[in-house]
């Protein structure tokens, strides 16, 4: 698997961008997913592996019981999709991990907590394309059809109604990235979107160790991260934009004005 660490600023920005030029349009558009991490040794693991015990039982009675008290919350359709993804957004262990279009924004998520500035975050770095050229036949030409990069949330209600339909589509195992429906500004301002695993046991990074093609991890060094942070706060990329609202405000607020040490 590519990982690099590099040692400044300059060189950060080049790790990030590096995969960004497109020549089939001459345009600089990353065709990747980027998920920041404020410690290197973090897993790829969802918030339903982090339950522990039998997870994978769990899974389709948290959904059911979500579905059931949250009824008075409105979502765009009645559908599986629409409902996990309302889920993961307010907290709900599922097998969902968050993702985001801008490095920059993943890049905040590695400096974030001021408790691990001792130590090296990291941002992996999918290519999505190259991840969907894995999917099974079905999904893969569907999406083909579309002329999409990410499954839009109607195709995905469509064709796999119900998680379980997933791992029958194929023997392998496969990750597949989607966008949910706006559901609030925090979807929007963190340009996100999701990866969902066609079984809920499905460690990512271990699947991505076996695709090392799709994949680059970019190590955030401690020792560069106070500059890091103190130059994503000047750009305006900061929890206050990130979280509308006074909870984003206030964490923001909070992390700003604390001392270096």
């Amino acid at each position: 698997m590519n990982t690099t660490r590099p040692t400044s600023w300059n060189e950060l920005q080049d790790a990030l961008f590096a995969d960004a030029w497109d020549p089939e349009i001459e345009r600089h558009r990353s065709r990747c997913a980027y998920r920041g991490l404020s410690d290197a040794t973090y897993k790829l693991e969802t918030s339903l592996m982090r339950l522990r015990g039998r997870y994978q039982e769990l899974e389709r009675h948290l959904l059911r019981n979500f579905r059931k008290y949250a009824h008075r919350r409105m979502v765009e359709r009645e559908t599986l999709w629409h409902w996990i993804s309302l889920a993961q957004h307010h907290g709900l262990p599922t097998r969902l991990l968050d993702w985001t279009y801008s490095p920059l924004i993943a890049l905040h998520f590695a400096t974030a907590n001021l408790a691990k500035f001792d130590i090296d975050g990291i941002i992996w770095s999918v290519d999505y394309r190259k991840a969907h050229q894995l999917l099974p036949q079905p999904l893969k030409k569907a999406l083909d059809r579309e002329g999409a990069n990410i499954f839009p949330i109607n195709m995905l209600t469509g064709m796999v109604p119900e998680l379980d339909k997933m791992e029958s589509m194929s023997d392998s195992e496969y990750v597949l990235f989607f966008e949910p429906a706006s559901v609030d500004d925090r979807i929007i301002n963190q340009h996100a979107f999701f990866s969902v695993t066609s079984r809920p046991d499905i460690a990512l990074d271990d699947y991505l160790s076996h695709h090392p093609n799709i994949t680059r991890r970019i190590i955030i060094p401690a020792e560069i991260k106070w500059e890091i942070r103190d130059k994503l706060d000047q750009a305006n990329i900061t929890e206050r934009v990130l979280f509308p609202g006074l909870e984003g405000l206030s964490t923001w607020l909070k992390r700003h004005y604390s001392p270096k040490q």
